[in-house]
């Protein structure tokens, strides 16, 4: 068998994806233990991040500053936010770093680098999952009981990896040339999360003339889908949600040509 880079701007080939997909699975579950290897707490760790977020911005934002929750109680208001932010931010961190990470690998065997990105995104599932159980008992506690709009929940939890996942797949090439956009990367996902209603509620603070301009921004429809479904706060927009994933699906069709026709050098490049 002869391993030739591909030439001019191809898509992503499944086959060869599918081929590899034990080694898919061995990188998941590489991930999932080494991030945790010798803590106490373990997995757990995944779902304090996102309780003590809750319990500062409870504090300064729901209590000081009493911003408007739908009539939801502030803390699991903003814990139900930030589970799709947080798998989206991780994700997008993890996957454009991906390349970098496993260099040393990519330059003694082939293997399609695509299984990289993935297997970030598929190890930051896990954290979800666990903190999904958490929020759960959140709302159970605080007497808010699922409903039939659960069932929507995969459908924005697939948003928000997508979005991720489009983005870093421009990101990771460029990452592997330039190590600039990792800390550039940074900063803008901090001004990306107060530009999404994690804290706050897009319908009362967003003035009207600007709801449509900034419900594009995807995270938008995916955490205010998430609260529609799961605590019964106002439905989302279904024409910008429209819009949002049309773009996203434009924007990660065009990630797969542009990482495939990187691919030929990324190697080299590292």
């Amino acid at each position: 068998m002869v391993i030739e880079p591909p030439k001019g701007w191809v898509l992503i080939d499944l086959h060869e994806l599918w081929q590899y997909r034990e080694l898919l699975f061995v990188l998941t579950w590489r991930n999932i233990t080494t991030r945790y290897v010798m803590t106490v707490l373990g997995p757990l760790w995944g779902v304090i991040q996102p309780l003590i977020t809750m319990v500062v911005y409870s504090i300064f934002f729901g209590g000081l500053l009493r911003l408007p929750s739908d009539n939801l109680p502030y803390p699991v208001f903003t814990f139900c936010a930030l589970l799709p932010w947080q798998l989206f931010s991780r994700s997008l961190s993890i996957v454009t770093n991906s390349l970098v990470v496993n260099q040393a690998m990519m330059k003694k065997v082939y293997f399609p680098r695509l299984v990289n990105p993935i297997a970030s995104v598929l190890t930051e599932l896990v954290d979800f999952a666990i903190a999904f159980v958490i929020l759960l008992g959140l709302m159970l506690y605080y007497g808010i009981y699922p409903k039939w709009t659960i069932l929507a929940v995969p459908l924005f939890t697939l948003l928000s990896v997508a979005t991720a996942f489009a983005i870093g797949l421009w990101l990771a090439p460029i990452q592997a040339s330039y190590r600039d956009i990792g800390l550039a990367l940074t900063y803008g996902i901090q001004f990306l999360q107060y530009a999404t209603p994690v804290v706050y509620s897009a319908g009362t603070i967003i003035p009207e003339r600007w709801r449509a301009l900034y419900s594009l921004n995807p995270l938008v429809g995916a955490i205010e889908g998430f609260r529609w479904a799961l605590l019964g706060a106002a439905p989302p927009l279904l024409t910008p949600i429209l819009v949002s994933t049309f773009l996203v699906l434009l924007f990660l069709v065009g990630g797969l040509f542009f990482f495939r026709r990187m691919e030929e050098n990324i190697v080299d490049v590292i």
